[in-house]
Order: C-alpha cells, then structure tokens, then sequence
C-alpha cells in the first residue's frame, strides 16, 4: 500500500532557521499594520527616552515595535496586557511583528499608560492616511454614541443617600470600638503594666476607618460635581428673608438623594443598556459615508447623547481639516440648541425627531426644531437620513462583536479616553486593510 499523507515528521530538525517573514501571506493585516506605524510620525513616543538619554537604565523595547503590538493586539480583541504578552508567543502576526522581542505583560501595561496622551494623534494620523487614499471624503457623517462597560461593577457604586446613612452608622461604631479599645488597654495597663505594647488599632476598627474614609470621599466628589454643575446652569439664589428668588427644592451643592458614585471608577456612571443598567461610559463616534471609517472619536459620561453632536462634529473638522456637508444622527441628539449650532455652521443637519419610522412633530420646541422637522418630511430628507443606520452602526457592531471591545481596561475619563481612541484606530486599520488591499 503506497503513502496517502504528506510527509508528517515532527522531529524533524531544519538545517537552516525558519523566516517569519514566509510565514505571513503578503496581503496580511499585520504586514498592513506594521507598513502603517512605520510612517507615523511617533516623535512624542520618543521623547521620554531623549530626556534621559544618560546611559543608565536597562535598554527600553522600541516604542514603533511596541505600538504595532498594541494596536495589532486591539485589532485581534486582545485587550489584557497579560494575553498580549502570551500571544507574542504563540501567534505568528504578533511574534513577526514583535521581531524577536519578548516584552512582558508589565512592560506592555507600562507602555500603553505612559503613552495615553499620544494615542490621540496616532488616530489623527491615521484618518489623514485614509483621507489621502480617498476613503475618507467629509461629505456626510453620521454621528451616534453606544455605552460601553467601564472596568467597575454597579454593585460598587453608593447613592447619596445611602453614603449619609453608612456615615452615621460607621461614625457610631468607631466610637464604640474606640471605647472598647480604651477600656481595654486600661485593663491591659492595670494587669501588665503600663510598658506592654498594644497600641496597634483593632483590626475590626481599622476596616470600619478604611470604609468610612472611602464613604467620606465618595460624598465629598459628588459635592463638588454637584456645586459645578449649580454654578455652570446659572442656578440662582433664595433669599430666605425677602422670599426673593425660587425657592429650590435642595440647597446649593448638595446633590440628589439618589445620585451614585462608584468607589471603584468614580468617572464612570449608571447608565441604561440593553442588558439593564450598568457601570458605563458613554462611547461617541463620527462615521465618514464613504467608506465608514471613523472621523472623530470620544467618551462621555453622560447617557444622553444630545451634549456630544458638537463637539464630535467640531473634532471630526479638526482632524480632517475639512467641514462636512451634513451630519445625520438619531432622536438622541435632537434639541433647539443642536439645531441653530448646524444652521450657523452651514452644515446641513437631519436629526430625528422622534422614534425611528415615526413622523416628526416639534410642537412647541423652536423654530430650528420646525425647520428640522419640516425637512424630515420631504422626500430628500427622508432618503438621506435613512442612510443613517447603515453608515453608523454596522461601525459599532466591529467595535463590540467583530473586535469584541465591551469593556474597558483602563479607569477614569482620561484613560478611557485614550483607550478608546486606540480601539477606534484598531478598527479604521481593519476597515482600512480590507478596501486598500485590493487596490
């Protein structure tokens, strides 16, 4: 009976090493990736190493070698530093990528955080290739916003109200424990003698001062954000003598009874998902209709969506350089305010006014909101605010199911930020690899 298998021969040793090179296809992504990031401007990733270029120290890894790691491994929905450094050595791309470095996950964490602030203009970078090859055109946008899992749970978060109740409760125990403590060591100091040593805190009244401290900051951010907040809506004052003024319903800078805090990402808030309620951000994107790259990227932390249709249309001009012509978004962003901001800018806007399918009626909300509404109703604006959806959201569904990005990594609003940034850079490669390598 002749041989019917290829040759199989593990053991087999090879007379010369083998070339990662050879084992990539030509068209592959992480060739893409890497013939990106070498003609990046990355001097700002440099220029911590310039400062202390004294020769001390263990000679750093190569930051260019060490962002197409990162951005590959976001691009593959390998997100912990962790796995990064596990997959280096069992995934091809990455080790041809990597080209001989090992980098552990630390090192890996330490350089994604010291680099934060530069990840922006690597996105920025990255839009202006895409723009130069024709796939980024600035005629229409589409805008949305989708909340994304903070790295925090909501069994976490306090509200208020309950912070008061757990301060009164802890202050009272520590008294109690305190007392005891005392009787205690006067005891001790009446057996012993008054050199025995036992002046360590009890245990159990450590814990309590640990968690009332925690209750006590928590209480005292929401303060803050709440005095903000009063001051920035031009909130006014009650004279209690005269009966001038609105008689407010809560005191200046005391927040409502059922506001949260998360002791664990005190940035991050309650938001409402698909799945319930849960510790979010809120995750905005501008999307080019050309060939669904994203323009403009940003994290909020708010759920409503209406304060971000501005500000990610503003940055979606700045980094192109371009205005757009028009900009479509869903019922989140309707408002007075959004519509005279497109009117000024000369930017044609066609924003819902209500549940999708569903005719638009204004009422009594302003004359820009008539206008909206009255060019949702004819025929051009109906066919042209319909391609919403299919420019916007399929963007979303790579981010969460194709890359598998549901959650982030990093904690607070500046973090997030730039993480959120590198997950959106991640996806134009993608996109970006998939329309130019066929041309």
């Amino acid at each position: 009976m002749g041989q019917i298998f290829e040759r199989y021969e593990p053991d087999q040793g090879l007379l010369l090493p083998p070339s990662l090179d050879d084992w990539l296809p030509e068209d592959h992504l992480a060739r893409f990736i890497g013939d990106t990031v070498d003609q990046l401007d990355l001097k700002p990733f440099f220029a911590k190493y310039e400062e202390r270029d004294d020769g001390r120290g263990r000679i750093a890894f190569h930051p260019r070698m060490m962002l197409k790691v990162l951005i590959y491994s976001y691009c593959r929905g390998i997100f912990s530093s962790r796995k990064i450094a596990e997959a280096i050595d069992e995934l091809v791309p990455l080790r041809y990528l990597a080209a001989g470095n090992r980098p552990s996950h630390r090192t890996i964490a330490r350089f994604r955080l010291e680099n934060l602030d530069h990840f922006e203009g690597v996105f920025v970078q990255v839009v202006l290739i895409a723009q130069q090859a024709g796939l980024v055109k600035m005629g229409t946008i589409a805008i949305d916003g989708s909340k994304v899992k903070a790295n925090a749970s909501k069994h976490k978060a306090m509200s208020y109200r309950r912070m008061k109740k757990k301060e009164k409760v802890l202050r009272k125990e520590i008294r109690r424990l305190t007392e005891l403590a005392r009787t205690t060591d006067e005891a001790e100091d009446g057996e012993f003698g008054p050199d025995f040593r036992g002046d360590e805190l009890p245990k159990e009244l450590q814990r309590r001062e640990d968690r009332l401290q925690t209750i006590k900051e928590a209480k005292k951010r929401l303060e803050e954000a709440q005095t903000q907040e009063d001051a920035e809506s031009g909130r006014g004052e009650y004279h209690e003598r005269t009966g001038r003024g609105r008689k407010p319903e809560r005191p200046k800078g005391v927040p409502e009874e059922k506001r949260q805090s998360n002791f664990t990402d005190p940035e991050s808030r309650i938001m409402k998902t698909s799945g319930g309620f849960d510790q979010c951000y809120n995750g905005q994107i501008a999307v080019d209709s050309a060939e669904q790259i994203i323009v403009a990227a940003n994290v909020g932390q708010c759920s409503a969506d209406s304060k971000e249709l501005i500000p990610t249309e503003e940055e979606a001009e700045k980094n192109t350089g371009r205005k757009p012509e028009r900009v479509l978004a869903d019922a989140g962003y309707k408002s007075e305010e959004n519509f005279r901001a497109l009117e000024k800018k000369k930017i044609e806007g066609l924003i819902s006014m209500g549940k999708e399918g569903r005719a638009a009626n204004p009422g009594k909300a302003g004359p820009a909101s008539a206008r909206m509404a009255a060019k949702l109703r004819t025929k051009r604006g109906r066919k042209r605010y319909k391609k919403r959806k299919a420019i916007v959201e399929p963007v979303f569904g790579w981010i969460k199911q194709a890359i598998g990005f549901r959650s982030f990594s990093l904690r607070g609003i500046e973090k997030v930020g730039a993480e959120w940034n590198l997950i959106c850079l991640a996806t134009n490669l993608r996109r970006m690899h998939g329309k130019l390598r066929w041309t």
